[in-house]
């Protein structure tokens, strides 16, 4: 892990072009329409197709003369069996780039279709680091919601029904070309579906912040990514409709997006995973409820990074002692998620699914993430067993103390 670290410092990660504001989904259409593909995929799901978020884009298609099909049978989760089917429609109207329209199922299934048509083979196999040996299609996306930060990331994340469980293919080459802002798309989002995915967005930059991949871009990136959400997360869910404020959480995703590409994410991402696999829990939500438990496990780890996110976050000053400045996130976090109406429990989790799941948890971050402090079996079936439903009347925060144990380094 050491040593994937400080390769992943110098791996020249691809950015897209951004186009930002409202209005930009039909600037991006126009940028596509004169790239002289031969016929372009939307995908999508079927409620955004149903309301008519992709208007201005296709508008824009047409009027530059470009020939385009819709896809937009996305469901959360995207599965392997819906994704093939989106293979064969790309195959079948001999497409030939794919616009990813929608929130992270839809970026990450457009992702997997374009891997998997420029290289033919089962999608278990394209799972991991770099599998591929042919450059995927090309990608442009529409995210229309504030949270995945899928638009400028290397990975995408999909579901394995038969196995219960959730793949990860990585691959620089999945980073789209061109990618779309526009807060106007992401006004009509449900005040729930805004704080699960703008949580998701905080995690992101969290977690990158406080691991052992930083690099300065990282932090720069993370630390803005934190500003945004804690100025403008909490209007958005309480007026969905102040375009100001989406188009400032939705460059706090892409920010978020840009920190974790570069140093990864940690505990709060591998258990999500496995609620995701298992209960087919909203990845957003589960990265919510599992936020503040890790943030206290590894709270003895990151007393400084901590303090930092507080003064980044405005609950706290750089005067104040890192201390204290690394509790006041920690109550942060929760009143926010408070605020949001985040559950602090997971009703489908059961008892008897938790040593599995820790399992589970434990070798994925383990083996991907460069985490601030490693908790055995034992302290991750602790940690989850907080998200029980029946334990959310004895949960106690306790104040931050320095622990003589170290930030851990990766091995």
């Amino acid at each position: 892990m050491k040593g994937v670290g400080k390769v992943t410092r110098f791996i020249p990660f691809p950015q897209p072009t951004l186009l930002v504001g409202p209005g930009s989904s039909g600037r991006l259409g126009q940028a596509i329409a004169g790239m002289g593909h031969r016929k372009i995929l939307i995908v999508t799901d079927n409620v955004i197709s149903k309301l008519g978020l992709l208007k201005s884009m296709t508008d824009a298609l047409q009027a530059g003369g470009a020939d385009f099909v819709v896809f937009d049978e996305i469901t959360p989760d995207a599965p392997i069996p819906l994704i093939e089917r989106g293979i064969a429609f790309f195959e079948e109207h001999d497409c030939d780039a794919i616009v990813a329209f929608g929130g992270g199922s839809s970026m990450d299934a457009s992702k997997a279709i374009a891997l998997a048509v420029a290289n033919p083979k089962p999608l278990r196999k394209l799972a991991g680091y770099f599998k591929g040996l042919r450059n995927p299609v090309k990608i442009y996306a529409v995210p229309t919601t504030a949270g995945t930060g899928s638009e400028v990331t290397v990975a995408a994340v999909i579901s394995d029904p038969e196995h219960g469980k959730k793949l990860v293919i990585v691959d620089p080459r999945l980073v789209p070309k061109m990618a779309a802002l526009d807060p106007v798309l992401m006004t009509g989002l449900p005040p729930h579906i805004t704080a699960a995915t703008g949580i998701d967005a905080l995690t992101h930059a969290v977690e990158a912040f406080v691991g052992n991949w930083t690099t300065p871009y990282s932090d720069g990136m993370a630390l803005s990514a934190v500003g945004l959400i804690f100025d403008n997360l909490r209007t958005c869910y309480t007026d969905g409709k102040n375009v100001v404020a989406r188009e400032k959480m939705a460059l706090a995703s892409t920010y978020a997006g840009f920190a974790f590409t570069r140093a990864n994410v940690g505990y709060v991402h591998a258990i999500a995973h496995q609620f995701g696999g298992k209960y087919h829990t909203p990845h957003g939500l589960a990265n919510a409820i599992m936020l503040p438990l890790v943030l206290k496990f590894s709270a003895p780890a990151i007393i400084d990074r901590l303090a930092l996110l507080a003064v980044r976050a405005k609950v706290g000053t750089e005067d104040e002692p890192a201390e204290e400045l690394a509790q006041k996130f920690l109550d942060a976090v929760d009143a926010l998620n408070h605020d949001l109406g985040i559950p602090t429990t997971l009703a489908a989790l059961k008892e008897a699914d938790i040593p599995d799941l820790a399992k589970a948890a434990c070798f994925e971050a383990h083996t991907n993430y460069p985490v601030p402090r490693y908790m055995n079996q034992a302290e991750c079936e602790d940690l989850i067993r907080q998200a029980l439903p029946e334990s959310a009347t004895q949960k106690v925060t306790k104040p931050v103390k320095a622990a003589p144990r170290k930030r851990a380094k990766a091995t």
